[in-house]
């Protein structure tokens, strides 16, 4: 009798254990992370408190990055001045806070250097592989010595490139390093065999490896007349279609999300403009912002880094339709690589299209952009040594006149 009312005693424990463990295991994941973080008890406690506020699906970014707790911030003060409580001790005590750790994690991403060597990774990191003429495999590292060693390759989780067949190969690599960025590096395979049971190559390290906060988006080389407007209503019509002429410029790339414009005179960031221009016989609108200028004063045109905050879905189809039709088969496989390791950073509860992405000055706005475009070109002539990129000048038979913005 004893010995069962014990036994249901310890069974009940047992039971509310498990349940309350269930409930709070977010938040025991949590403080281990941001302990792991080298983060003191109580400030823990308050990001978690922000975590909930801001209803963060990832509470644990918090720990690296500045966007996200930006992010958390504004939605505070937001909060505050609805509800009228901005000015209270208690919620000025809370944004204090808030932006003492902001600044401290600002400044810990600072003295970050990054990866130096392929030797600074992990097991288990995943990795992204092309394989010239073979496309794009998935692989991880089980082990780093002398080489590293990855799993055999796959594609879809199926060998379709035997071991022999990877032997004195050139391969590029891409990996999302957990908390870090992307990087991308070459590197050559010595040999296949079997490590702890398990199909394995053996690569060579490398000291050479290129980082990127973000990902461009697929962008394309083109050569297509357009229309500038200058933007200067407060409230834009998206579905007007100028009959007037505007100032002709000639797009030199384009993606869904921006382009890159060349155009006569000197221009002038962070303003306002619509493009008009036919894609392939289809009709486009683009809204958005330059944000961005290089201008050459010897013959005084610019190239103006546009960013699109409006198109319709529609005029958005035609031009991914374009891109993916002129896009080199090498360069989709960069850009499905760098898509794929940034997967894998969302599994790992990282946010890669948040990382470098706040407010940022045209020069700002310009270096990431030439950072990442570094890892596409050096991969691109990994790929096709005997290709050299020359820029090309506009075609000088199409007068290009300066806008009110080229000052």
């Amino acid at each position: 009798m004893h010995i069962a009312i014990i036994l249901g005693i310890t069974f009940l424990v047992i039971l509310i254990t498990v349940r309350v463990l269930r409930f709070f295991s977010d938040k025991i994941k949590f403080y281990a992370a941001g302990l792991d973080q080298k983060f003191a008890f109580s400030e823990l406690g308050t990001l978690w408190k922000l975590a909930q506020l801001c209803d963060l699906q990832e509470p644990q970014s918090l720990f690296f990055s500045v966007p996200a707790l930006s992010r958390c911030i504004t939605h505070i003060i937001e909060q505050s001045q609805e509800e009228g409580t901005q000015d209270t001790p208690k919620v000025q005590e809370f944004l204090s806070k808030l932006y003492k750790y902001r600044t401290k994690i600002e400044l810990e991403s600072d003295q970050k250097k990054g990866l130096d060597s392929t030797k600074g990774l992990d097991k288990g990191q995943k990795l992204r592989i092309i394989l010239p003429g073979k496309g794009l495999h998935e692989s991880e590292i089980i082990n780093s010595g002398r080489e590293l060693v990855i799993k055999l390759p796959t594609q879809k989780g199926i060998i379709k490139v035997k071991g022999k067949e990877w032997e004195n190969q050139d391969i590029s690599v891409y990996l999302w390093r957990k908390g870090d960025a992307n990087y991308v590096f070459d590197s050559h395979v010595l040999s296949s065999s079997v490590f702890n049971g398990q199909s394995a190559l053996f690569i060579m390290h490398s000291d050479k490896l290129l980082r990127a906060q973000k990902r461009r988006s697929v962008r394309c080389e083109c050569h297509v007349n357009a229309q500038l407007y200058i933007i200067n209503e407060p409230i834009v019509n998206f579905s007007t279609v100028e009959t007037n002429p505007g100032y002709r410029c000639i797009l030199e790339d384009i993606s869904e999300d921006g382009a890159m414009i060349r155009i006569g005179g000197k221009g002038v960031s962070n303003t306002q403009i619509k493009l008009q221009f036919e894609l392939e016989d289809s009709f486009i609108l683009m809204f958005g912002l330059i944000k961005a200028v290089e201008y050459n004063a010897e013959i005084n045109q610019s190239r103006l880094h546009f960013e699109c905050t409006h198109v319709e879905p529609t005029m958005k189809n035609f031009i991914l339709s374009f891109v993916y039709k002129v896009l080199p088969e090498k360069q989709k496989e960069i850009f499905a690589a760098l898509t794929e390791t940034e997967n894998d950073a969302k599994e790992m509860g990282d946010s890669p299209d948040e990382d470098g992405s706040e407010s940022l000055n045209s020069n700002d706005g310009l270096n990431q952009e030439q950072k990442v475009n570094s890892i596409l070109e050096e991969n691109l002539k990994a790929l096709n040594p005997d290709s050299d990129t020359k820029e090309e000048t506009v075609d000088t038979s199409i007068e290009i006149p300066e806008a009110e913005i080229l000052k």
